[in-house]
């Protein structure tokens, strides 16, 4: 699990919540898992 948090980190508008609305930060931390996910 850290490790997954860890590779979302290493995105920096999730790691800084760069994104203020709630719907677009779970957009954008949904497609960084995914894309994650797709890459192991």
């Amino acid at each position: 699990m850290e490790r997954c948090f860890h590779r979302l980190k290493q995105w920096r508008g999730i790691a800084t919540g760069y994104d203020k609305r709630p719907d677009r930060y779970l957009a954008a931390v949904t497609l960084a898992s995914t894309l994650i996910w797709l890459d192991t």
